[in-house]
């Protein structure tokens, strides 16, 4: 089986759109997308740096816009599977034909100025990554400062949020046999901090039409197959203050026979994680437009 996989925040860099658009589908793709939610995503995938593309209300949009427009020049049809980590669950709605592309676009823009509303509302919150452990040992130890895991990323990883203040004591305290990194990130996201975006969310989609899945899609929740467009939207929403379970994403695809992976731009993080996480038979990274042949290939090969 074949999986396409969606980022999620933190994968995209400074100037990574700038090969891609060199593709005439892909930038009229990304124009089109910056149009209906009027943010200029070629400008930010381009020149914009660091500092200003880690703001969620522009990150978001610009991974999903990123995702999306790669996948048009794939053989979708062609894949089995589609999973999405945090926001690139956007994207995978997408891919899986649950929206289209101006609705997930404008869902995703919307969640990212929604979640930086939150942020701001709250008193100040951070996340910070966990390195090596035991998974139940670091959960009861990031109890101890009041902090929620976040992420369950696997192989090894896990993602702790609150309390900027209380982030600061975990770094100061690291769990056993662990390292603990600090993210440069505007909020607690993924934890009981963003429920207000929660609320603007759900009131938004109850307006939107979803159409069913043409293949199977995962949730962050629990790393279930969802079997409707609806369903999907009430967990995708849901989600942006609940964990990202990836882990539980990786082994529901292991069980499910995946064997093949292909990440969409901006590609690498996830391919880390099931490279360790996931025994596969084959791992395609879109990092460059020159790897959309190679992908092509190896989702035109089921079909020979």
């Amino acid at each position: 089986m074949i999986a396409i996989a969606c980022p999620g925040q933190g994968s995209q860099k400074p100037g990574f759109m700038s090969s891609w658009l060199e593709l005439p589908s892909y930038r009229k793709d990304i124009e089109m997308m910056s149009d209906v939610i009027g943010l200029d995503l070629i400008r930010h995938g381009t020149i914009s740096d660091e500092d200003t593309i880690r703001n969620t209300e522009i990150a978001q949009p610009l991974i999903v816009a990123a995702s999306i427009a790669s996948a048009n020049l794939l053989e979708i049809k062609s894949a089995d599977a589609v999973v999405g980590h945090s926001v690139g669950e956007v994207a995978a709605g997408y891919v899986a034909g649950i929206l289209n592309m101006e609705q997930a676009i404008q869902l995703v823009n919307l969640r990212g100025q929604a979640m930086s509303r939150a942020a701001k509302t709250s008193q100040e919150t951070s996340m910070a990554a966990i390195l090596g452990g035991e998974q139940d040992e670091i959960v009861q130890h990031l109890a101890k400062f009041n902090l929620t895991p976040a992420n369950y990323n696997g192989s090894g990883q896990i993602v702790a949020a609150g309390l900027a203040s209380d982030i600061k004591e975990l770094i100061q305290n690291p769990p056993q046999m662990a390292k603990v990194i600090p993210l440069s990130v505007s909020g607690a996201f993924h934890t009981s901090f963003m429920q207000p975006a929660v609320a603007e969310l759900e009131k938004y989609t109850q307006d939107l039409e979803p159409q069913e899945p043409m293949m199977t899609v995962l949730s962050n929740q629990k790393g279930q197959v969802v079997s409707t467009g609806k369903k999907y939207l009430e967990l995708l929403v849901g989600q942006v203050a609940n964990p990202v379970r990836w882990d539980l994403c990786m082994k529901a695809m292991s069980k499910k026979g995946v064997r093949v992976v292909i990440e969409l731009s901006p590609a690498g993080t996830l391919s880390g994680l099931v490279k360790r996480g996931m025994e596969l038979s084959n791992l395609v990274t879109l990092r460059e437009p020159s790897d959309i042949d190679y992908a092509n290939q190896v989702l035109g090969a089921r079909n020979d």
